[in-house]
């Protein structure tokens, strides 16, 4: 294995900031804790986690490739990723005083509905997609990674974010009544939508 214990931290630690920013993830979970509480939030956590380990894997894989051939790839996905941030900001915002629950395809009960919902958010979330195709080289040389190295990154890849998501929808489903509220509805909405226009406004200096 090439890649050092500081290494594998720093990712850690990169991982837990890439949870911590709010995103499309976060909005299914809430809707579906929300709507179910942890029970029907849990699967969409590990929905979540296929794509977890996957957009790495796809950027160990073919990042390298891609570059090589397109070299201005990753300043498009940045601005691709720009430009989404700021759109979903704007859309939370407008909508603030709308339940978070009137979205059936993530509320709709069941686990396999769930684990589904988790599925289609992250393959479609463009932070995930930013991160591991664009973010993950800059922390390892892929082209001298080994099949264990890939291992570690994809397990570190998986496990940080599923333990985020699932102390969420923990937190969530206690405070259902609370985040239920009309008045905190619409302020929370107003926060994340901020913080999206925000996340989009930084991508570009970063």
């Amino acid at each position: 294995m090439t890649i050092s214990m500081s290494e594998a931290a720093l990712y850690a630690g990169a991982l837990f900031i890439l949870f911590l920013t709010p995103g499309p993830v976060w909005v299914a979970l809430i809707a579906r804790a929300m709507a179910g509480g942890f029970h029907a939030a849990w699967p969409l956590a590990l929905g979540v986690v296929v794509g977890d380990v996957l957009w790495p894997l796809l950027a160990i894989l073919g990042v390298t490739w891609i570059v090589s051939v397109f070299a201005d790839f990753m300043t498009v996905l940045r601005l691709v990723a720009c430009l989404t941030f700021l759109f979903m900001g704007w859309v939370i915002i407008r909508n603030r005083d709308k339940t978070i629950a009137s979205d059936s395809r993530l509320t709709r009960p069941g686990m396999w509905a769930g684990f589904l919902a988790g599925l289609a958010v992250i393959l479609g979330n463009p932070k995930a997609i930013l991160f591991y195709m664009g973010v993950l080289p800059g922390f390892f040389d892929l082209t001298r990674l080994t099949w264990s190295d890939i291992a570690v990154i994809c397990i570190l890849s998986m496990i940080v974010p599923l333990i985020g998501n699932l102390i969420l929808s923990v937190f969530i489903d206690r405070a259902r009544r609370l985040v239920n509220s009309p008045t905190a509805l619409q302020r929370m909405n107003l926060t994340a939508g901020v913080l999206l226009i925000l996340v989009g406004l930084a991508i570009p200096f970063t």
